[in-house]
C-alpha cells in the first residue's frame, strides 16, 4: 500500500525518536544495575524494551507503506549522571516525543491515513502513561528525599 504525503517522513522522525530512547534508556537501566538499584533498573529496562517494539512496529508499517525505515539516524543520546536527572532526561525525551506524535496524528487525520493515526495514537498513550510514571517518580523524590527514593530502589534479600 502507498503512503500518503509526508506520512513516510513523519513515521521515521518518528523511528528516530524511538531508536534514540531505546539508547537512552538501555543505559540507564544499566547504570541503575551497576549502582544495585535492581527495581528501577528493571522498570528502565522495561520501557527500553517497549521502545524497541515499538521500533518493530514502526518499521513494518513503513514498510507496510512501501517505504524505506531510516534506522542510520538517531538523536542524541542525553545520559544522566544521577537517578535525578535520568529521570529529568527520561521525561525531556518523553515530552518531546508526544508532541512528534501529536503532530503525527493531526498529519494523519489531514491526509485520511487512519491506520497510521490509530497506531500513532496507541503510541501516545503509552508516552503518557510512561510520563506519568516518572511525574510520580520525581514527585517522590522531592517528598521523601532522593537517599530515601534510592534506599527503596533496592532489591531487598528474600
Amino acid at each position: 500500500m502507498k503512503a500518503k504525503q509526508g506520512v513516510i517522513e513523519l513515521l521515521n522522525k518518528v523511528l528516530t525518536a524511538d531508536l534514540t530512547a531505546i539508547n537512552q534508556y538501555f543505559v540507564h537501566a544499566k547504570m541503575c544495575a551497576n549502582w544495585g538499584y535492581e527495581r528501577l533498573h528493571h522498570k528502565v529496562r522495561e520501557r527500553s524494551i517497549d521502545e524497541m517494539k515499538d521500533a518493530d512496529e514502526l518499521i513494518s508499517h513503513i514498510l507496510y507503506l512501501e517505504g524505506v525505515p531510516n534506522v542510520q539516524r538517531m538523536n542524541t543520546v542525553h545520559i544522566g549522571e544521577t537517578v535525578p536527572e535520568q529521570l529529568k532526561l527520561d521525561l525531556k525525551a518523553e515530552q518531546e516525543m508526544l508532541v512528534l506524535l501529536s503532530e503525527g496524528v493531526a498529519h494523519c487525520a489531514k491526509v485520511s491515513d487512519f491506520t497510521t493515526r490509530h497506531m500513532l495514537e496507541e503510541m501516545a498513550k503509552d508516552v503518557d502513561a510512561h510520563i506519568d510514571w516518572i511525574e510520580t517518580q520525581m514527585e517522590t523524590v522531592k517528598q521523601i528525599g532522593v537517599e530515601n527514593y534510592l534506599a527503596e530502589q533496592i532489591k531487598k534479600d528474600s
